[in-house]
């Protein structure tokens, strides 16, 4: 039994919410990479700028009601855990490229 408090089917969750937002940040409107993009010439850093991920509104990644989830860009899924109290401090979310 996994410690990590997301369901098994996270990623597909994820990836519906995303596809629901077409790729796009729900704060800053900013367009995302799909999974098959071609990030052939991006940085690491500009990969992350562009990564989209879903958080939970409510900070607890339990609950994955599609009221309580979200699309957001890297930057604004960071700036939403470093301005409030969060489950999980900004230095340990992890992104997957």
């Amino acid at each position: 039994m996994s410690n990590s408090r997301y369901s098994e089917d996270w990623q597909a969750i994820a990836t519906a919410v995303k596809e629901q937002a077409r790729w796009r940040c729900a704060k800053c409107d900013r367009q995302c990479l799909r999974p098959d993009d071609d990030i052939t010439g991006l940085t690491k850093s500009e990969r992350t700028k562009i990564t989209l991920t879903v958080h939970h509104h409510n900070r607890m990644p339990e609950d994955n009601r599609a009221e309580n989830l979200i699309a957001l860009c890297t930057t604004c899924h960071l700036a939403c855990h470093t301005r409030q109290q969060s489950n999980i401090p900004p230095g340990q979310l992890s992104f997957e490229f």
